[in-house]
């Protein structure tokens, strides 16, 4: 297929479109975007995305056959509704078949976790360092945790659509409470946020998590703690991904995932938990930044 691809990354903030050259060229031949506006209900977004894909057409002078959409939660394949969306004016909606209907064109769908292990796959950090790999992993580590599995350059969704949804095991009690009603979910361990909230319990004071990590650096004792923390729980969650899953590749990507330490001292922990004597799965940082989303989105639309 060496048509041009259509991806659209359908944020709680913003959506942005982008028409790629081919699957053999991600080169943009269009990138635009605009402000989802989810505060004024489902049928303001739906519309917010035919402006979008509007103003792509107009600027390229191409009509989609297809679009691909990474979409910040999932369609329940049984009730074709979307569920565990953070931006919640979509959650229990027909997402897939309304935007269908209103573009008039096929759709594709994948999470955000999925559309960045597909697009690291197709064009970045796999693609680079181990292009041979059949099964990746794809972990985004900010606000909250997500992942996606990617197999044979295609996304595994899942008999309930929550293929790779690693942020929602169990891993430890004094995570507390996580939005989802569970206790101690990854999410609730090694997210931005729950590491702040560590350092917090510990320092008495609320803080960034850049500037934590500096701290940790000038070694001030609750900052060093709170990346202990994270090194030794992101070494034993990824051992279960391992252990049951046993990628090629894990590719680390959001705000945590910018954290040298995570390689660095990441793989002594996981070498306490991994079922093996040896780890020979590579461990690595994305390369395409804030495209991901959308690029993988595009993606969806070659299979």
């Amino acid at each position: 297929m060496n048509s041009p691809l259509w991806g659209i990354d359908l944020g709680g903030t913003k959506i942005e479109g982008v028409i790629l050259r081919s699957i053999h060229d991600s080169t943009p031949l269009v990138r635009k975007r605009v402000q989802t506006e989810s505060s004024k209900g489902y049928e303001h977004t739906l519309s917010q995305i035919a402006t979008l894909v509007e103003m792509m057409k107009a600027e390229s002078g191409i009509t989609p056959k297809s679009i691909g959409f990474g979409t910040p939660g999932v369609i329940d394949p049984i009730l074709q509704g979307m569920k565990n969306c953070n931006s919640t004016q979509l959650n229990g909606k027909p997402l897939k078949r309304d935007i269908e209907e209103k573009l008039g064109v096929k759709v594709e769908m994948a999470n955000d976790a999925n559309c960045f292990a597909l697009a690291e796959t197709r064009w970045g950090i796999v693609k680079e360092k181990a292009p041979d790999a059949k099964i990746v992993f794809g972990v985004i580590m900010g606000t909250g945790v997500g992942g996606g599995i990617v197999i044979n350059s295609q996304v595994w969704n899942g008999k309930h659509g929550i293929g790779g949804e690693w942020g929602h095991n169990f891993l430890d009690e004094s995570g507390g409470l996580c939005y989802c009603g569970k206790v101690g979910c990854v999410e609730t361990v090694l997210s931005g946020p729950g590491l702040q909230r560590f350092y917090t319990s510990l320092a008495g004071e609320k803080i960034t998590l850049p500037q934590i990590v500096e701290r940790s650096k000038n070694g001030e004792e609750a900052a060093v703690k709170t990346m202990d923390r994270l090194v030794h729980f992101f070494g034993k969650a990824i051992s279960v991904v391992i252990n049951i899953l046993d990628p090629d590749v894990i590719v680390v990507g959001g705000g945590v995932g910018n954290i040298d330490l995570i390689y660095e001292k990441g793989e002594r922990s996981l070498q306490e938990f991994i079922f093996n004597n040896r780890i020979d799965v590579k461990i690595l940082k994305p390369s395409l930044g804030d495209s991901a989303g959308v690029f993988g989105a595009a993606a969806l639309v070659d299979f």
